[in-house]
Parts: structure tokens; sequence; C-alpha cells
């Protein structure tokens, strides 16, 4: 990592680390202990993906919009959304986040700015763009991000949303989360190999640019960029980051056996995992101490403990909760 980290004190790379951390630590912990059957719901877990979420949601306020996809955990966590209450929604409780109604891939906090994630595949995109176009009308001053992944750019709504955002200069930036893989399928069989996303974002006449989305640094300078642009009257913004996904699709397990990738493939982005090489570059850089990182460790691990156990000793709904909360035309 040879950047130049003159803009960021040492108190904001161990925010950047810590958060990078806590997300892996509740993924970890979440696939460690699915198999036990209590969580009812499809995980799609973002181990591997950290940097992206925390570069990006570092940038913005608690009033800033954001709106995710069905891999949400991560953008959840680095919005501030609360642990405990993501946990027993997956868990099905009464205390979750959407009071045990949504699992895993509606997760909702609007004290956060936390407006929804769908987890229909470029769904997000619209209703984002919709959002945007909202908070434009009314001049207020929030951003909104909508993260998606690279399946998504092979929908319509993708370039439906492009084209109404740029048409009306909306306030929104788009995160590409490029992880090589729609399920089982590479890009090679999906994309054309010699077209980069990023540029089907700058045909429709919108500042796009291109990153390392394990460099949490670079992500973070990335989306400061971009809400320079924005606030400038300039938006919207679209960032490919390029990642990596290690578990299976969906699951809590390894699924390099099914042979749609290879091992030595998985090995090579396993060695280019954010946290291991963002951590020694503050190593040796002397930034932080290996005591610091164990300590912040034990710290994350007290608190992911906590939020399981609330999670698993809080109630599910009532029967007679059931029918809340539906709406029909």
């Amino acid at each position: 990592m040879n950047e130049n980290n003159c803009e960021f004190s040492p108190e904001k790379l161990k925010k950047f680390l810590y958060e990078m951390l806590y997300i892996r630590l509740v993924g970890e912990e979440i696939a460690r202990i699915y198999p036990e059957q209590e969580m009812r719901c499809p995980v799609h877990l973002s181990i591997g993906q950290e940097a992206i979420a925390v570069g990006i949601c570092e940038n913005l306020s608690q009033d800033d919009f954001i709106m995710s996809n069905h891999r949400s955990h991560a953008h959840y966590l680095a919005k501030g959304g609360n642990l405990s209450k993501m946990l027993a929604e997956i868990y099905g409780k009464q205390t979750g986040c959407c009071n045990g109604k949504s699992g895993s891939m509606h997760l909702i906090d609007l004290s956060q700015g936390f407006l929804g994630a769908v987890p229909i595949v470029g769904s997000c995109l619209p209703i984002a763009t919709g959002v945007a176009f909202g908070t434009k009308i009314k001049k207020m001053d929030n951003i909104t991000t909508v993260f998606f992944g690279d399946g998504a750019v092979e929908e319509g709504v993708f370039h439906e949303s492009l084209n109404f955002a740029s048409l009306k200069q909306l306030p929104i930036v788009f995160i590409c989360e490029n992880n090589f893989f729609s399920v089982y399928s590479p890009l090679s069989v999906r994309q054309p190999s010699n077209r980069e996303i990023y540029l089907l974002a700058k045909s429709h006449g919108i500042e796009s640019f291109q990153g390392d989305g394990n460099n949490v640094l670079e992500v973070y300078q990335l989306m400061e960029k971009a809400i320079e642009i924005i606030r400038k009257g300039n938006g919207p913004v679209f960032l490919e980051l390029k990642t990596y996904r290690w578990r299976e699709h969906c699951g809590p397990y390894y699924d390099n056996h099914l042979g749609y990738r290879t091992e030595e493939e998985f090995n090579t982005w396993k060695k280019k995992c954010p946290i291991e090489v963002f951590t020694n570059y503050l190593l040796s850089n002397k930034i932080l101490t290996l005591k610091t990182i164990q300590d912040m460790t034990q710290e994350i691990m007290k608190k992911v403990e906590e939020s399981f156990l609330f999670a698993k000793e809080s109630p599910f709904p009532d029967k007679d909760f059931l029918m809340k909360d539906i709406y029909k035309a």
C-alpha cells in the first residue's frame, strides 16, 4: 500500500481498520453460528469486501441516504446500523430493525439514513434514483448512495436509472461492487471482455471512476472526489470498485469445489485481503502496534457476542403482528 496518507490522522486510520475488522468479525460469527439453523433466512456475506463499505460510508453524514442490495450487512453496519437489531432481524425476532419481518435481505434503519436493501438484482437502482430526485426537488442537501453488484449492470433498469440521473443531474453516487461473479457465472460469460463497467456509466455522461475496492484509502478518496463533484452541482457520479467475495454466493460456506472459480484464483485474491493488507501497512508505518490491534479485536468480539446474545434471547413477534403494516391498493 503506497498511498500518501498525509491527509489521514492516526485516529482516522485506526477507525478505518476498526470498522473493517468489525464488519469482518460479524460476518465470520454469522458464518460460524448459521449452521445451528436458528437464522431461518438466507444470508449473503461480505467477507473480503469490507473496504468498500467503510471507505464509502466514512464520507457520509447520518443524514445522507443509502440503499443496498441482497449483500447489505457491511453497508448497514458501516452507515451506523445497530448490530443487535440487525442480528435480531436475521433471527426473526421482534426486536429486529424491521420487527423480524425482513430477515437478512431487507434491512432498514431510517435513523441512520439506511433506506433499505432490496434483493432483486438491480431493483435498488431506480428506487435510489427516485430518492435523489426527491431530494433535488425539495432542495435538500442530502447525498444518496446506492450499492449494487456487477450483475445489476446487465439489467435494463441500470441504463434507465443512469440516464435519468444524468439528465436531471441528481446528487447520487452509484457504487458498483464488481466482485466478478453473478452467483456462479463469471464476468467472462456475461459481459464483453474488451469493455469496463465504468465506461458504460461514462457513456451516459456521468463522471465515472474505477478503483481498487480492497484498498480502503483509495475507496475513501474516490468517494471524497465524488461528493466534491456533486456539491458543485455536477452529479451524478459512478464508482466501479473491484473486489472479491470469499464465501459462497448465499450462505456461510466456501464453494470453490463447485468449479466456477479455481483455488488458485481464490488464493490470489485472499492475499489481497483488505484488512490484512491495511493492517500490515499500519504496522510497518508504526501507526498502530500489534497490541492495539489485539485489544481492538477483543473489544469488537465482546460487542459481537453481546449482540448475538441479545438476538437469541429476544422474543419472536406475536402472531397478531403478522398482518400489521401490510397494505394493498
